[in-house]
């Protein structure tokens, strides 16, 4: 099953395929350096066949989602992260 995301939504690129397809009208194959593992983009919109678009700072690229992971951060993780900062 497929991860879900949220349009505008941060997402952190946590494996690269083996090519990249650029999103736009006519895409196109890049190769896999032109994103790197850790980097983070935003979520344009969903493709057909499980792709989503996304906005990385050298290009808006779909990629597949077991690729990526969502950056948002939970109410408790930022508790915890605000109790700690306290200590």
């Amino acid at each position: 099953m497929s991860k879900e995301f949220t349009i505008g939504s941060k997402v952190r690129v946590v494996a690269l395929p083996p090519y990249v397809k650029t999103a736009e009208p006519m895409p196109m194959l890049r190769p896999p350096d032109v994103i790197h593992i850790g980097e983070e983009g935003i979520v344009l919109d969903r493709r057909p066949g499980g792709y989503w678009g996304i906005r990385f700072t050298r290009g808006a690229f779909l990629l597949d989602s077991q690729y990526i992971e969502s950056v948002e951060t939970t109410p408790e993780s930022q508790e915890s992260e605000n109790s700690n900062q306290k200590l």
